[in-house]
């Protein structure tokens, strides 16, 4: 990929989360772990890629501390060296910026959770954390973003037109920050604004459940980046269509572009991936083989196997109650298998996400019940977030499950078939971003269907040997030539030619 013209300019990436976190010990000596979640890997490859400055909001004591120094700290961790700004927010205002504003209504917004009949309802309350939690917030990180852009190589503040930032790319991550860009465009005209929204786009019609002011500051947040990114081909027509039925712009679909005023902006897709590499060498590591050796000490004849945060957008009820209905019509299949769920807590701060993980308790409970014996049950249910677990069961499944309601990609399909080592079948989500590149070769379920999801695990359990092979081989083909450094080269090629006036 060309990146004429990028090699010169400062890089500032901004995200909710930092790539590490920081906090003391019991004995008050600061300790530094690694960041949750998938997007700290595919930034951290982003920096990787071009060095530059990683703008999060402080989560921690030891980080607002941290905060107040209002400039970048540079820590190592893992062999990679990272340059953060942290933004510093007092716990009342970002619970409302994070635990109402941006979950669960826009979270829920974006993947089509709300029950329409029943919820939302947006009154005081969460009007009240957009206004004194979501925009005071985008605004700070507003604010971070341009004292980044200005600094010069002094550590001062530069002036004049090289404070206008034409030597700056700020790359926005994600639905945390969709105030952000007009913001730093204001302070800084000249800078090269790119956002990628890692989570799907609904269409016009469940965006108007937002009120007019709020939709609409969003639309233009967004629109004020030079370069809009999303996952899928999909998420790139919605939003497009969303311009047009709701801002009334002009907009070319084939082009992929939206006129705003004097501006054209970009909306592209760019399929995120994994590190094969990086993830081999985890599963080599002594944590993993070790839970590799626990697993297959207890394994039955089959392993079937989710992996997901515990968030109501997996569909993970829906996933155990499609289990049940497979015993019941197959009971020939009991005591032959163990269907390992691994999931990792989310947001036990949002009432919803409490609810809800007594809910995926209550199912496994009464799946277990029903078909169990005095010596298995069907379900083995973990709650936890432990790596090297995950790992050691990617490699021995026969059945992955990806069941999702709406994800934006979902990159436990992708990890598991570079991993596997038994040519173990993909039961993937239509309505999950990886089925646009990896549908050819799963078992496509419709997530709402139940019957269709308990027919496709007999099926994938049943498949003859041959075809299991065939698919297992391509799924490992599509993950491996679209890799997460081809993900980022991708961007940056893109960034490179519109500077260049492309």
């Amino acid at each position: 990929m060309q990146r004429a013209g990028l090699e010169q300019r400062r890089l500032v990436v901004a995200a909710n989360r930092g790539p590490v976190s920081f906090h003391c010990d019991p004995s008050g000596e600061p300790v530094v772990t690694r960041g949750p979640g998938g997007l700290v890997t595919v930034l951290t490859e982003v920096l990787r890629s071009h060095p530059g400055v990683w703008v999060a909001a402080a989560q921690s004591d030891e980080e607002r501390r941290l905060a107040a120094r209002r400039r970048a700290v540079e820590v190592e961790l893992d062999g990679t060296a990272y340059r953060l700004r942290y933004v510093a927010v007092e716990p009342h205002v970002y619970h409302k910026y994070y635990s109402i504003v941006a979950n669960p209504m826009l979270w829920f917004i974006q993947h089509y959770l709300w029950d329409l009949g029943r919820h939302p309802d947006i009154g005081a309350n969460e009007l009240d954390a957009w206004h004194h939690g979501y925009l005071p917030v985008n605004e700070r990180f507003a604010r971070a973003v341009v004292e980044e852009v200005r600094r010069g190589p002094d550590g001062r503040q530069r002036r004049g037109r090289a404070a206008r930032g034409g030597d700056a790319v700020v790359m926005l991550h994600d639905y945390h920050l969709y105030r952000v860009a007009p913001l730093v465009r204001a302070a800084c005209p000249d800078a090269f604004l790119h956002q990628f929204v890692h989570i799907p786009w609904p269409q016009s019609d469940y965006w108007r459940v937002l009120p007019r002011h709020i939709r609409t500051a969003i639309f233009e947040g967004v629109l004020a980046n030079d370069v809009l990114a999303f996952h899928t081909r999909s998420y790139v027509r919605n939003f497009l269509r969303c311009c047009e039925d709701l801002l009334d712009l002009p907009v070319d679909m084939a082009a992929g572009t939206v006129r705003v005023g004097e501006r054209e902006v970009w909306v592209r897709a760019y399929p995120v991936s994994i590190d094969p590499d990086s993830l081999r060498r985890a599963a080599a590591s002594r944590r993993a083989r070790a839970a590799e050796r626990e697993l297959l000490a207890h394994r039955r004849e089959h392993l079937l196997l989710r992996v997901d945060r515990l968030d109501l957008s997996k569909n993970i009820i829906r996933g155990f109650v499609a289990l049940d209905r497979f015993l019941e019509l197959h009971p020939e299949f009991r005591e032959r298998f163990t269907f390992l769920a691994l999931l990792q807590p989310s947001r036990q701060d949002v009432e919803e996400y409490v609810t809800y993980r007594e809910r995926v308790e209550r199912v496994v409970a009464d799946v277990n019940t029903r078909h169990g014996t005095t010596d298995w049950m069907p379900i083995d249910l973990r709650i936890q977030d432990d790596f090297p677990v995950t790992l050691a069961a990617y490699q021995h499944y026969d059945v992955l499950l990806v069941n999702a309601i709406s994800d934006g990609m979902n990159l436990v399909a992708k990890e598991g078939p570079v991993l596997n080592r038994r040519h173990g079948v993909l039961v993937l989500s239509e309505h999950a971003g990886a089925y646009e590149e990896l549908g050819a070769f799963a078992l496509g379920v419709n997530p709402f269907n139940i019957e269709q999801q308990a027919d496709a695990l007999f099926k994938a359990l049943t498949m003859p040997a041959e075809e299991r092979r065939a698919r297992a081989e391509m799924l490992r083909r599509v993950v491996e030539g679209n890799s997460v450094a081809k993900w980022v080269e991708a961007q940056f090629a893109d960034i490179a030619l519109k500077l260049a006036g492309g």
